[in-house]
């Protein structure tokens, strides 16, 4: 009992502060209005964006067998591509019992018996090279959403200093995934990168052909909030963000239009991690 109640109490958590920001947000927008904004998508564009998600998703399970190997931990990219899938499915839709994150590493070190200190190391840094990834992205956007005045040029050249420092913790507290440094950075870039595609794809679908690059630095701020799992799958949190973003940088005096684009965006979330479930009844390593 001693070991349930921690996960019960994070998951009364999470549906109370998701529940809270859902509240919030309906104090300040038409829900009603939002979904009839998604219901007039353009489906040709929401299968693009759907097909850039699942390309970043991908890239991200390559990404973190670079890890594993670091580790001298060898697997087949398709049986970890189905482990990180079957992950993303525990992240979502198991949010107040074991995550995504914690199952990868119970998993693997039954099957190899790998050193669980290694394996909470590779997806932590995982996670980490996504945020560094978010951030080179973010200032990029930020010094666009401003026409690179001196304080965007300022930010931008932040990114060498930071990606230093980072440099330096990893070979400092995780030397043995050292060699993996660089292209897990890169790869992690490039995530982020589809991920922006496919938000590019989502304002098309909703008809969205103005302050492109302003939405696409708000969806990276609040790609960076989700991060943190304070809310089922970033839901309420991402909203909050674009909600606030828009009356900051667009003053749009609460639209419904920006959080359409974040519930759009968790809508693909949703439905392609849903798709892990198929690896809960075929586990990835069954067949050895």
């Amino acid at each position: 009992m001693q070991k349930k109640w921690p996960a019960w109490l994070k998951l009364f958590l999470k549906i109370t502060i998701t529940c809270l920001c859902l509240w919030y947000i309906s104090t300040k927008i038409d829900w009603q209005k939002s979904i009839e904004i998604i219901q007039t998508a353009l489906w040709s564009w929401i299968l693009g964006a759907v097909a850039f998600f699942i390309l970043s998703k991908i890239l991200s399970a390559f990404r973190l067998n670079i890890y594993f190997r670091n580790m001298s931990l060898f697997i087949s990219e398709s049986s970890n591509i189905k482990l990180y899938w079957l992950g993303m499915f525990y992240n979502l839709f198991l949010p107040g019992g074991i995550g995504g994150d914690a199952y990868k590493v119970i998993l693997l070190k039954r099957k190899y018996n790998a050193s669980t200190k290694l394996l909470s190391a590779a997806v932590l840094l995982d996670r980490v090279s996504g945020i560094a990834g978010l951030s080179i992205l973010a200032a990029v956007y930020f010094a666009i959403t401003r026409h690179f005045d001196q304080i965007g040029w300022i930010v931008i050249a932040l990114i060498l200093p930071g990606l230093f420092l980072y440099y330096v913790l990893v070979k400092k507290i995780f030397p043995t995934f050292l060699p993996g440094f660089w292209p897990t950075l890169w790869m992690g870039l490039g995530v982020q990168t589809l991920q922006v595609i496919c938000v590019y794809f989502i304002l098309m679908a909703l008809n969205i052909h103005t302050f492109i690059p302003v939405f696409i630095f708000i969806f990276l701020l609040s790609s960076v909030v989700a991060i943190f799992p304070f809310t089922i799958g970033g839901l309420g949190a991402r909203e909050i963000v674009f909600l606030w973003g828009s009356n900051t940088l667009l003053h749009t005096q609460n639209s419904p239009l920006p959080v359409s684009i974040s519930l759009c965006f968790y809508l693909i979330t949703v439905v392609v991690s849903l798709a892990g479930i198929f690896w809960e009844y075929h586990p990835p390593f069954e067949k050895g």
